[in-house]
């Protein structure tokens, strides 16, 4: 499985949007200025987001973007899954029975089942709202390199829940 560019930007703007006030409207190119993201993905990927039911999206002069819902009722799966389909790991595990021939007697399949149940698990668990960006990656970059402290993007890991073994 591998996380791709579309994913990480649509992150990097929801947890931007998230880290301003609710009400505000934020335009398009403060997101992918702040987030360094390219304008050719960004307006691709806000599109989705809005269809998704992620974002609100408002045109015109004074347009922009905002959360459709509370960061912390935005889960990272919810994302991956908006831009992505369904959380899968190996083909085989499609619920939709989509299995290969050899399903039945497949050694593997509890293995790699159990470990996309993990990974789903927490990325449910794991929120928009505990990520939040305030400041955007290329000014906390630029005041981390000017010695300067800003507040980490990072999340505490005991701040995110993990599932259970």
């Amino acid at each position: 499985m591998n996380i791709g560019r579309r994913v990480d930007y649509a992150v990097r703007a929801l947890t931007y949007l998230a880290a301003q006030p609710q009400e505000r409207v934020v335009p398009r190119r403060e997101i992918q200025t702040k987030q360094d993201i390219p304008a050719h993905f960004l307006s691709k990927i806000m599109k989705q987001l809005a269809a998704g039911g992620l974002v609100e999206s408002y045109m015109g002069a004074r347009g922009g973007s905002t959360l459709k819902k509370p960061a912390s009722d935005i889960s990272l799966r919810a994302v991956y899954e908006c831009l992505e389909g369904p959380l899968l790991l190996m083909e085989c595990l499609d619920e939709d029975g989509n299995a290969c021939c050899y399903h039945p007697v497949c050694n593997q399949i509890s293995v790699w089942g159990e470990a996309q149940r993990l990974l789903g698990s927490y990325l449910d668990n794991v929120s928009i709202g505990q990520i939040a960006h305030k400041l955007g990656l290329r000014e906390e970059l630029a005041h981390r390199e000017q010695g300067e402290y800003t507040e980490s993007a990072r999340p505490y890991i005991a701040d995110i829940a993990k599932p259970s073994l």
